[in-house]
């Protein structure tokens, strides 16, 4: 009856912060529809049996893991620094700003007289993944003192030895004047799982499902539909330049000798695309965004 609480609810944790914006948008590409109060850690979904929950990016996998969400969205640099045991469903090439993963470097003022990760021997290095960059400093021999730091690590370049931090095009780091010394780790995010969730079969299911419409959802982020008319005697001649995921879509129109031409193609290649087909004889030529793609 309507008003009534669906019987099974998948329990998703969604980041807060700079994450949120772009997470809440892949969803509703993905076709989940969450609203949110302005003060509220409890978005709603458009699915009656998913039940969202707000927390930081960092310290997501330890809810995962404990169960107190099924399913969350989260770094694989927190999973590491949390040392996580949860289910790893999907890797989801998507950030703050664009498509591309984030790395964590260890940085330097310009006029630092470090150039190697040895020579942070002894040095004190700032950073709030402290876990992670102990080991990773321990695996190359190297005894440095890592503090943690409650965010703006930048400004501290100058205050410690070096800093280890997240960037994704570096122009946080060119802005204060620092240089990286070497890479820690690459990291991407990734949608995960409680254990015990994903022993239960309805819950697994709807996560896979999840996955799958997320995964298609970022696909579906740099590519266009394009449609297209095109006459006997040239489609020979538009196929020739029309790239596509697999081969086109080709139909004949009824009552005449024209076909119409369907394709999906990377949105970075239509302005120059476009043109071409219109010289090799297309006509009609209609370009449409995409929610999803799934291969």
């Amino acid at each position: 009856m309507e008003g009534e609480k669906p019987a099974r609810v998948l329990k998703v944790g969604l980041p807060k912060g700079s994450l949120e914006k772009s997470t809440f948008e892949l969803m509703e590409h993905a076709g989940y529809q969450i609203t949110i109060g302005a003060r509220s850690y409890y978005p709603n979904f458009s699915d009656p049996e998913m039940q969202g929950v707000m927390f930081r990016a960092q310290e997501m996998s330890r809810y995962v893991e404990l169960g107190v969400v099924d399913a969350g969205l989260t770094g694989h640099d927190w999973i590491l620094e949390n040392a996580s045991d949860v289910v790893e469903v999907a890797e989801l090439v998507y950030s703050k700003q664009r498509r591309r993963p984030a790395r964590w470097v260890i940085a330097v003022p310009s006029e630092s007289p470090v150039k190697d990760v040895k020579d942070l021997d002894g040095k004190i290095v700032a950073t709030e993944l402290v876990g992670v960059t102990r080991r990773f400093f321990e695996s190359k021999g190297v005894d440095a003192k890592v503090e943690f730091s409650w965010g703006a690590t930048e400004v501290k370049a100058r205050l410690v030895d070096a800093i280890v931090e997240v960037t994704e095009t570096g122009s946080s780091l060119r802005a204060n004047n620092l240089r990286v010394v070497a890479e820690v780790l690459v990291s991407t995010t990734r949608l995960i799982a409680n254990k015990a969730a994903w022993k239960d079969p309805w819950k697994r299911e709807k996560i896979e499902n999840l996955a799958l419409l997320l995964k298609g959802a970022i696909v579906a982020k740099d590519m266009v539909g394009l449609k297209l008319n095109v006459a006997e005697e040239d489609l020979k001649k538009v196929l020739a330049v029309l790239p596509a995921l697999k081969n086109p879509t080709v139909s004949p129109l009824a009552g005449n000798h024209w076909f119409a031409v369907e394709t999906i193609v990377d949105e970075s290649i239509v302005r120059t695309l476009i043109p071409e087909l219109k010289k090799a004889g297309a006509q009609g030529i209609i370009e449409y965004p995409l929610n999803k793609v799934i291969p």
